[in-house]
């Protein structure tokens, strides 16, 4: 079985739900992930996912609607001061 977990101290939280008794010795072992893609291919596949939203018509209109909704004024009402 092969779980991944993330490190807390000296718990190792487990990101999936295993079926094994609470207080079971188990055994990790850790490994370093050397990066094996060189730039070029890193860079390659950024270009992929920056590419994603190339055909989306409506990508102007939905980042200009954003933009919009930023910039509202969303003061508060105050008491007049004049009472």
């Amino acid at each position: 079985m092969k779980v991944k977990g993330i490190l807390h101290g000296q718990t190792i939280e487990l990101l999936e739900q295993i079926n094994v008794p609470d207080g079971t010795e188990v055994t990790i072992e850790i490994s370093d992930r050397p990066i094996t893609a060189s730039t070029e291919e890193r860079l390659a596949k950024l270009n992929q996912l920056f590419g994603a939203w190339h055909d989306q018509s409506d990508l102007d209109d939905i980042f200009a609607e954003i933009d919009r909704n930023r910039h509202v004024a969303r003061g508060r009402q105050l008491d007049s001061f004049e009472d």
